[in-house]
């Protein structure tokens, strides 16, 4: 168990996920989870009622003996969240954004003073302990900071450290990731309703697929292409769904999806 203050500006989605995730994981006591955002108390209070930690709008008493400031809010959002804070904040204290398209650079000109700065790009996965954590270091984090940030996300998930100019493509596979496998299965499921199978039991099956086919990328050391070349039997059933993939683009379609996610990610951070 970290003994760390640990405060999340911003309490959207992810970080609730994140939250989820280390209560779940008991990486640090949860009174010592204290959460904000900029207005919405209904929001804040049930994340406390939830997961039995802290909330609270006075930014001075939030981020006072706070080891850890989790950035959470939306891109068009950093700026003022970092208004309200900047003046309480210690080079002594650790920034981590998980914010999609902000660079570290430009979030220590935010602040204004030479502090450590980390940027994660967890996913929702995360309130499960399954979150594909990558994490870059910015000029004035060091290496017992990114150990920290490791310790951190490595109880919701997984991580690998990156350079920071691949967080955009990182954003456009894991961070938004889960969101194209999900749309992937309301496809299955449709047309297995469509034929006929019963809605809970199309839902089981190919969630178990996913599940069993994500292990045996973990767990063999063949390449994604040689595990659907070793199901794919010459004018086989898998055969014949992979062919109309093939007909219908789906590897460029897939490319195009990846690419719109790691653009924007760029266009958002110009957007600051």
């Amino acid at each position: 168990m970290m003994n760390k203050k640990i405060a999340f500006i911003g309490a959207g989605s992810m970080a609730e996920a994140i939250i989820s995730g280390m209560v779940r994981a008991e990486i640090v006591d949860n009174e010592k989870i204290i959460v904000t955002n900029r207005s919405n108390r209904e929001r804040i209070t049930r994340l406390e009622q939830r997961y039995q930690i802290n909330s609270m709008m006075d930014k001075e008493k939030l981020t006072t003996d706070t080891d850890i400031i989790i950035l959470a809010t939306k891109p068009y959002d950093m700026e003022q969240a970092i208004d309200s804070i900047k003046a309480y904040v210690t080079t002594d204290q650790l920034i981590i954004s998980v914010t999609a398209g902000i660079s570290t650079e430009s979030i220590q000109e935010l602040f204004g003073i030479e502090i450590p700065i980390i940027r994660a790009m967890p996913n929702t996965s995360a309130s499960i302990g399954y979150s594909a954590t990558a994490l870059a270091a910015g000029i004035h984090a060091s290496e017992n900071h990114m150990k920290e940030a490791r310790v951190l996300f490595e109880t919701i998930g997984t991580t690998e450290i990156v350079d920071e100019s691949d967080m955009h493509i990182v954003t456009g596979i894991s961070g938004s990731g889960p969101a194209y496998i999900y749309y992937l299965v309301e496809a299955m499921e449709a047309a297995a309703i469509s034929s006929g199978l019963d809605k809970d039991t199309a839902k089981s099956l190919i969630a178990q697929t996913i599940l069993g086919a994500g292990e045996m990328l973990q767990q063999s050391e063949d390449t994604a292409a040689a595990l659907r070349e070793k199901i794919t039997s010459p004018a086989g059933t898998t055969q014949a769904g992979i062919e109309s993939l093939k007909r219908n683009d789906f590897q460029k379609i897939i490319m195009e999806c990846v690419e719109a996610a790691r653009d924007r990610s760029i266009e958002l951070g110009n957007e600051k």
